[in-house]
């Protein structure tokens, strides 16, 4: 197959010519003479055609072409360059295959970093990074996490439907490659995007985002859902019913739940053997709050606990560190140190202020300790 050139020091107007030559050669409906209408009409022409490489086993010359394309591509004003960014944008976001999806998501990440912070048109190169990261389950290589993605973008921030738009494909990308804690995040991040004026249209938005997190084994502190307005429109309807449950409620109560309304929970695409796990460490954390000494017959009991199923079960919640205890086997007694609250409100923010305060009167003392001992000290070396 003919290998593209390497374009150095050549104008523009030639690096076209060279590229409709180029895909000419492989057989595109293009003509090889450059456009009287300029550069922008070549590049619209090449990108129209640009698909006609993408052919697996040529990936570096593929990718060389492509960023070929976008060399050129910023160098022409922005003004006069969107549609065209916007039709290249199409064209590699449905390249089939894993390697040519991974050449194309390089390719457009070179495209996002050049272009100008202010630049608007930067939204719509990265919304179809997202898209090939899903395609090619990459997303870890152009999302970190919800503060960077705030940071590209605060010289220009999208608008709300953008925001929203946005926030929605991140999340079912993220879902889709296992990465539920940081797909919980962006939801929250989406809801957000709502205000009381519009809460109300933001129904299907919030019933996902408790889903989800109900769903996510590693999400636990579920009280800040209930302040988001779009999650308060739901008050009294099933699907807030149960995430008040996994706030503040335990075991007996969900397994009431559940068997009043089965078809809901599996309507959601709720799994109720998770369900029940997840709340057996719910109300785990809820009894230790209240019981820092509690007997394994007190265990077995309130979360419906076989006798030979206690002990695994108190492991499985140390190790999710949700909790600090120290097990006595012989006893049949778990000693609780600590214990993650399943909401923090008031109480909790004095409770963790009077802590601070004790520490700081203990060190304070500490140091008033310390200063008399150096005092001391000092002055025997002066009597000596």
């Amino acid at each position: 197959m003919q290998i593209p050139p390497v374009f150095i020091d050549v104008s523009l107007e030639d690096q076209a010519v060279e590229l409709r030559s180029y895909f000419k050669g492989l057989g595109a409906e293009i003509s090889e003479e450059k456009s009287p209408k300029g550069i922008e009409d070549d590049l619209h022409k090449i990108i129209g055609v640009c698909e006609s490489c993408f052919k697996e086993g040529n990936e570096a010359e593929v990718e060389l072409v492509l960023n070929d394309i976008v060399s050129i591509m910023v160098l022409i004003p922005l003004e006069r360059c969107e549609n065209i960014i916007m039709a290249f944008c199409e064209k590699l976001s449905k390249a089939p295959g894993q390697k040519l999806g991974m050449i194309c998501l390089r390719v457009l990440w070179l495209l996002f970093q050049s272009l100008d912070e202010r630049s608007t048109i930067r939204y719509n190169v990265y919304y179809h990074l997202i898209l090939i990261a899903k395609q090619t389950d990459q997303v870890k290589s152009v999302y970190q996490d919800i503060d960077r993605l705030k940071q590209q973008f605060a010289q220009c921030p999208p608008s709300n439907e953008q925001l929203q738009k946005l926030y929605r494909l991140l999340h079912e990308v993220l879902l889709k490659s296992n990465e539920s804690e940081q797909a919980a995040k962006v939801m929250i991040e989406l809801l957000k995007t709502y205000t009381d004026k519009n809460a109300s249209h933001a129904r299907e938005d919030a019933i996902r985002c408790i889903v989800s997190a109900l769903a996510d084994p590693k999400t636990f502190l579920l009280d800040p859902l209930l302040s988001l307005q779009p999650v308060k429109f739901l008050e009294g309807e099933l699907i807030h019913d149960l995430l008040d449950i996994f706030v503040s409620e335990n075991l007996a109560a969900y397994l009431k739940f559940y068997n009043d309304h089965k078809e809901f929970v599996t309507s959601q695409g709720l799994n109720h053997e998770q369900n029940l796990h997840k709340m057996r460490l719910l109300s785990f954390m809820q009894l230790a709050e209240s019981t820092p000494e509690l007997s394994f017959a007190v265990i077995e009991k309130e979360l419906q606990l076989k006798p030979d199923e206690v002990e695994g079960f108190i492991i499985e919640v140390l190790k999710t560190n949700l909790v600090r205890a120290r097990m006595n086997q012989s006893a049949h007694t778990v000693y609780v140190t600590s214990t993650m609250h399943r909401r923090f409100g008031r109480a909790q923010w004095q409770q963790l202020r009077d802590l601070l305060y004790s520490w700081k009167s203990n060190l304070a003392a500490v140091q008033d300790g310390m200063k008399h001992i150096t005092a001391t000290q000092l002055e025997l070396i002066n009597q000596s």
